[in-house]
């Protein structure tokens, strides 16, 4: 087959960069083109992204790459984190800094929101997991307040959707990253207008929705004379949800594997064909969220890291600037089973100190406070492989699917402490990689659009022969049997 060069732009929680993929025929090349932090701005109180900063940073990225290459693009996709969004007035331009999606104007609103319709009936049509961050509660706080915003806007984009619109021009929203808004119709996979109405949302605002895999249009000219491209490039919405790419790039995922996207949060889930909307889904609070090639994510977003990096932000600030390699050694040195925290509770979703927190956790429920740097980590790490060894019994309950295997891909995965917990407290086999898997699954979906790859297996396929992966074996202990009947108690004492 043709060779090909796409360009993966991919923004995370924290920082972004620019991947160059270039496929062979049989299998892809990665290499880094840009890099570029991604911090919130705090303005009168409340949390923003920083969207012009980022935009400025692809159009370098995209300038780097057209000054240090020859070959022509045959494609550009963003992708982003979810739930965040942006709105339009009726000339198409940004009417503000977008909020970020830990910003405070969300407490309280999952519980408001049953006043406008219940909890039974929003998932029966949504299948998606309550969080305060889903755009559907942002944008009751804006109906509650009456933000004059609301009123002005025109269109609403998804992140990834209004990089899209500023590439090439065109305004449309794509499935995956839409799925996460808990607006769309697990079913029917379109905006979800009635249920909507009840919440006294504008739906006019909401653009088409369009599939991964679907090429948008090709970069505007007047873009194209300011970046110095001489050629088309294609603009091209793969899973524009980061971990909808991330979840296509797993090789050899079966009916028996659980994955895990492990960054800032852990992605935890299977994929199905169909959405599972049953009341013990409701009642274990699990999400469907829309996935490459008509697949389901069936899920749970756990906290994942950020209860590790928050930490490590808190004690830099103190003058202690550990390297994560000698966090993780203190972690492992540090006595087992000190203290248990819910990594999902909401005392740890905001930035802040997160090691008073966890002490201020601990000592609530009536537990030893730990003190020194190697017991938090190590309460953090045990905490959150407790969540997933909760997260798969569920699974099984819920699907009917023995599950045998868990495959860890992203940046997470490169923590082999992490990794050998994982597979001992959950008694499976963990694989990890590729490291890269948003990327590569970007990549690979523009690849699909284009007609150099025909279907997602062939793709996966294609990512497995360019990429490495190690497996953990288990080592059973009953400790962690142990440890768990103390972690659903504290679950029964607050939330699932």
């Amino acid at each position: 087959m043709a060779k090909a060069n796409f360009i993966a732009v991919d923004i995370g929680a924290s920082s972004g960069r620019l991947l160059l993929g270039q496929w062979n025929g049989s299998q892809f090349d990665l290499e880094e083109l840009w890099r570029f932090p991604n911090e919130s701005v705090s303005v009168n109180g409340h949390m923003h992204w920083d969207v012009l900063r980022l935009w400025h940073e692809i159009k370098q990225g995209l300038m780097h790459y057209q000054k240090t290459h020859s070959e022509a693009l045959d494609g550009i996709s963003v992708d982003t984190w979810g739930v965040d969004f942006a709105l339009l007035d009726s000339a198409g331009n940004l009417l503000a800094n977008p909020y970020h999606y830990r910003d405070h104007r969300t407490d309280g609103l999952v519980e408001k929101g049953f006043n406008y319709l219940s909890k039974a009936d929003t998932y029966a049509v949504t299948g998606i997991q309550f969080m305060q961050i889903n755009t559907v509660y942002q944008l009751l706080s804006m109906v509650e307040t009456k933000h004059p915003q609301l009123g002005q806007a025109q269109t609403l984009l998804m992140m990834p959707d209004l990089f899209h619109y500023w590439l090439s021009g065109e305004k449309c929203v794509e499935y995956t990253d839409a799925s996460s808004s808990q607006m769309l119709d697990a079913r029917t996979r379109t905006w979800a207008k009635a249920m909507l109405a009840k919440f006294n949302i504008p739906t006019h605002i909401l653009p088409d929705i369009i599939s991964p895999g679907t090429v948008i249009g090709k970069m505007q000219e007047s873009l194209k004379d300011e970046l110095g491209f001489k050629t088309d490039v294609p603009i091209i919405a793969t899973g524009s949800h980061d971990t909808a790419n991330a979840v296509a790039a797993i090789p050899y995922l079966d009916k028996q594997s659980v994955y895990i996207s492990s960054g800032t949060w852990s992605l935890m889930g299977i994929e199905l064909d169909e959405p599972i909307v049953s009341e013990a889904a409701l009642s274990y609070n699990f999400t469907n969220e829309g996935g490459v090639m008509g697949k389901i994510r069936f899920l749970k977003n756990v906290m994942g890291l950020w209860l590790l990096q928050e930490s490590r932000r808190q004690w830099q600030r103190e003058g202690k600037d550990y390297s994560w390699a000698e966090l993780l050694e203190l972690a492992e040195k540090a006595p087992p089973f000190m203290a248990i925290i819910d990594p999902d509770a909401t005392d740890f979703l905001s930035h802040g100190d997160m090691p008073a927190n966890i002490r201020a956790y601990c000592k609530r429920t009536g537990q030893l406070e730990p003190e020194d740097v190697g017991s938090i980590i190590r309460c953090c790490l045990e905490s959150l492989v407790l969540r997933y060894r909760w997260v798969v019994e569920a699974l099984e309950e819920l699907s009917g699917q023995h599950l045998t295997h868990i495959r860890i891909v992203g940046g997470g995965s490169q923590n082999r402490l992490l990794n050998q917990f994982t597979a001992d407290a959950c008694n499976r086999t963990v694989i990890t990689g590729p490291i890269e898997a948003t990327a590569l699954g970007n990549i690979m979906m523009q690849a699909v659009a284009t007609g150099h790859i025909d279907s997602l297996e062939s793709g996966r396929k294609a990512i497995a022969a360019s990429q490495t992966q190690e497996s953990f074996t288990p080592n059973p202990n009953p400790a962690w049997n142990v440890a768990l009947g103390k972690f659903k108690i504290l679950l029964d004492k607050g939330r699932l």
